[in-house]
């Protein structure tokens, strides 16, 4: 099911990025004392009354006027439409305005566009910690947004408030259709071939079942045969945005990406082999790590690269590079516009879901933790040892293990990566997250 997205919208230097950190409750967004300082979007996830949602910062939003005194640069222009795009894709809005200063002709500007955007909107007054500042607030009114909400992000106060407004305006979750097989998702930076991808995906002989409408916003999901199995294609490559879609817009498609993923149970990454990785590409696979989605890289255009013996390893060297935070993830060469191994896509993306699923018997398990322990003990305390007891496989999709320890507050992240790397030497799980969870035996039952 896809998360409900909130976007958090204001001028520059009003707290945004501050309030974005409190909610999510990690510092993920760099925060400065100047203007300007959030230039792309980030996310986060967090719930508030086991109501789970995905919260965007944005770029600060300058005026007109603002814009032409530093001559329309192209990082101003390039934060306003990241930020216009937010909007445009989010179910709630959070309009930050600074209590501290007050009203200005900025945020007049930007209570005209969200009036436009015809979007639930709520305005939170940012840094009114005095009581002056809070009284203060009531001046917001005149933005013609409804009541204003006194906060603090650097504080905390008035956040509660802030969230139950926020779950009370969410939308509905969509009753979500339910089709057979597992769900791959085509996802990937505009202009990479996802659509001849997944045309030439559809081109191959087999049945097309159906195409039913997906709970993504103007999406269609496609439910194929493959080798005898139902699939659900969730495209993202094909989405038109309702109305006139403003130039240079377009191109931030990061939110459509998230959409899909959530409802996914493996991503087809596709990347353009003629350009350099980008912060898109890293954003949307950070993403499908986050939510431990299956996932497979499917290097497009690869006809487009001139190529010797040694291309395609020094390729994926790069790219491992690039992309080391999901080491795990298989790598397809495609061309989507000749077909070139585009039957390996599918799959790829099929024994990625059988990974998922796969279960370790619990003897093969310990038998592993024993000679992992035996072969490199792990570090401790003097006089405090470090003992592991059994592990057991607790679920599947993704595959998750836990482990009984004594004392689960000495174990170092080195060498949870160590048991990591011992379970997928074992036992595979191409291109699947795993989750290891460590406890100690008053935690056994």
């Amino acid at each position: 099911m896809a998360k409900p997205i909130v976007a958090i919208v204001g001028r520059p230097n009003v707290g945004k990025s501050t309030l974005f950190n409190r909610l999510v409750g990690e510092r993920r967004a760099i925060v400065e004392d100047m203007p300007g300082t959030t230039r792309d979007r980030v996310y986060g996830t967090t719930d508030w009354g086991g109501i789970e949602f995905t919260i965007i910062d944005t770029g600060g939003l300058q005026d007109d006027r603002e814009i032409e005194t530093e001559s329309l640069t192209e990082i101003a222009r390039n934060t306003r439409n990241q930020a216009q795009a937010a909007v445009d894709e989010a179910d709630v809005i959070v309009f930050i305005v600074d209590a501290k200063n007050g009203i200005t002709a900025g945020d007049h500007e930007v209570a005209d566009m969200l009036r436009r955007a015809h979007k639930p909107t709520i305005l939170a007054a940012n840094k009114a910690e005095s009581s002056e500042r809070r009284d203060g607030v009531f001046e917001f009114y005149e933005l013609g947004l409804g009541d204003p909400i006194a906060i603090s992000s650097y504080h905390g106060t008035g956040t509660g408030d802030l969230l139950d407004k926020i779950v009370e305006a969410l939308p509905e979750a969509e009753e979500e259709e339910e089709l057979e097989g597992p769900k791959i998702a085509l996802v990937g930076r505009p202009n990479v071939g996802k659509s001849r991808l997944l045309n030439a995906l559809l081109g191959q002989e087999r049945s097309i079942v159906s195409d039913v409408p997906g709970t993504t916003r103007d999406s269609i999901d496609t439910q194929v045969t493959w080798a005898g199995q139902p699939v659900t294609l969730i495209d993202t490559a094909g989405i038109r945005r309702r109305g006139r879609v403003e130039q240079g817009i377009e191109q931030f498609s990061v939110i459509r990406s998230m959409r899909a993923i959530d409802r996914s149970d493996v991503v087809l990454l596709v990347i353009d082999a003629t350009e350099d990785f980008t912060a898109q590409d890293l954003h949307i696979a950070g993403y499908v790590e986050e939510q431990k989605k299956g996932i497979v890289i499917v290097i497009n255009k690869w006809d487009l690269i001139e190529k010797d013996a040694k291309t395609m390893d020094e390729y994926r060297e790069r790219a491992r590079e690039q992309l080391d935070f999901v080491p795990y993830a298989p790598m397809v060469f495609v061309s989507a516009k000749f077909g070139q191994r585009v039957n390996q896509v599918l799959d790829t993306a099929l024994m990625v879901v059988a990974e998922r699923d796969k279960r370790v018997p619990t003897s093969a398990l310990n038998t592993l933790l024993r000679d992992a322990v035996a072969a490199h003990p792990p570090p401790s305390k003097p006089g405090k040892w470090l003992k592991f007891y059994y592990a057991t496989q607790a679920d599947v999709a993704p595959p998750t293990f836990v482990f009984f320890c004594n004392d689960p507050a000495q174990l170092h992240f080195s060498y949870k990566r160590y048991l990591e790397n011992k379970l997928r030497d074992a036992f595979s799980f191409t291109g699947t997250p795993i989750r290891l969870s460590f406890r100690g035996r008053e935690d056994e039952r």
